[in-house]
């Protein structure tokens, strides 16, 4: 996008007033900022207030990006849109979650936390052991801006038949106690067939209240449309989706049962037992079907070790949650599998620091890596499911209505 006469005289009379470094950093900043406007105009198919019919959405405002470079740190800001997401292509997508990974490891330095490992991961990281503590501070301050900004987005566009739930634990210092600090997670499967991070948040443990207030929190933001909730069966979480999620299905995760059930058996008979149950679950493509090849491993196991069988019958409805479903999503939501691998990135991600100065450096990180893996998700040309598959999830009572009054 070339600059007009009237900007180019304005950005010579800016320059005119700094020193030879600043005049770089501006006009590198300058050239960075009009590359990034005009590739945000090529995807959208108009620049601002432009009318084309080749548009194909709206922008959004704009949101703060610092990129280090040899001519300085330059302060630019990224376009958001109304519809998708967009990212230039000059950026390196996962340098936010590195800044936080810095940022976490500054911060335990200042508060006098640090251990030769910390100090060893400051110099991998290119920086001195004597960073400043304003520095710590206005990068953590650009970080926790854009995991405020995530957390209360709106969520009402669209409505998310599926929704996963899951938590992973980490250390952090709670005063001068080093605790473990609870990761709760929510995905959700979008009308439309994408995946998104719909909300996380940090606690000092997974009780019924912890994750009622979760649930409230991403209801008033505007989920809904929610028809199957997949989680483990922690006790304080079934009782808290029942109450959020009235009229929802609750998928109790296939993976989580097994654990359970192996720990109740001898190890020599564990993989025995576990291919035995896992016949529940070979895809069929009819309800009954899977439902009879349940009651045959009941009646199986009976004989050879009770105890399971009594387990899976109380169970039944929970297991097999997902046969009310179209069976081409079966596969991916009779477990919490999606949200797992989210947790190993967490975890990876946190194995670095070890222990977190505090629970907000822990929530920092944590969420850049989520926002990151949203934002991958958002701009994936592949969805989770097809859109074609999620029309022939059940209609809810108020589509219905829906539908026979347009028919009418």
């Amino acid at each position: 996008m070339a600059l007009t006469q009237s900007a180019l005289i304005e950005l010579l009379k800016e320059l005119e007033l700094t020193d030879t470094t600043d005049r770089i950093r501006a006009l590198t900043q300058r050239a960075f900022q009009e590359l990034i406007d005009a590739e945000a105009t090529a995807v959208i198919g108009a620049a601002p207030y432009q009318r084309s019919a080749e548009r194909t959405t709206q922008r959004n405002g704009s949101r703060a990006r610092t990129l280090t470079t040899t001519a300085g740190d330059l302060d630019l800001r990224i376009p958001k849109l109304r519809q998708g997401s967009f990212f230039p292509s000059l950026l390196e997508r996962r340098r936010r979650v590195d800044q936080a990974l810095f940022a976490v490891v500054m911060e335990a330095y200042v508060h006098g936390v640090s251990t030769r490992k910390v100090d060893d991961l400051v110099k991998a990281l290119g920086a001195d052991t004597g960073i400043s503590k304003s520095e710590v501070s206005r990068i953590c301050a650009d970080l926790d801006e854009d995991i405020t900004e995530f957390q209360h987005r709106a969520l009402s566009d669209t409505s998310y038949p599926y929704v996963f739930v899951d938590a992973t634990y980490c250390k952090a210092r709670v005063g001068k106690r080093i605790v473990s600090q609870a990761v709760v997670v929510a995905i959700g499967v979008a009308a439309d067939g994408r995946r998104q991070v719909l909300g996380f948040q940090v606690g000092d443990t997974e009780s019924e209240s912890f994750w009622t207030e979760f649930f409230r929190d991403l209801k008033s933001r505007g989920l809904s449309g929610v028809q199957l909730v997949i989680s483990d069966a922690h006790t304080g979480l079934i009782r808290a989706i029942r109450v959020a999620f009235q009229g929802a299905a609750w998928q109790r995760c296939r993976v989580h049962f097994m654990r359970n059930v192996l720990a109740r058996v001898p190890k020599v008979a564990g993989p025995m037992v576990a291919a035995i149950i896992r016949t529940i679950f070979v895809p069929r493509g009819k309800r009954e079907l899977v439902h009879a090849q349940f009651d045959e491993v009941v009646t199986l196991l009976e004989k050879s070790h009770p105890a399971v069988a009594v387990m899976l019958d109380e169970a039944r409805d929970d297991l097999l949650a997902f046969t009310e479903f179209p069976p081409q999503h079966w596969q991916q939501i009779w477990s919490t599998n999606p949200l797992e691998r989210l947790n190993k990135e967490i975890k990876r991600r946190t194995n670095v620091v070890g222990t977190f100065p505090n629970p907000d450096a822990l929530l920092r990180l944590t969420g850049h890596v989520l926002i990151e893996q949203h934002d991958e998700w958002e701009a994936a040309e592949r969805r989770y499911f097809s859109e074609h598959s999620m029309k022939l999830l059940p209609q809810q009572p108020g589509e219905v209505m829906l539908a026979e009054l347009n028919a009418a």
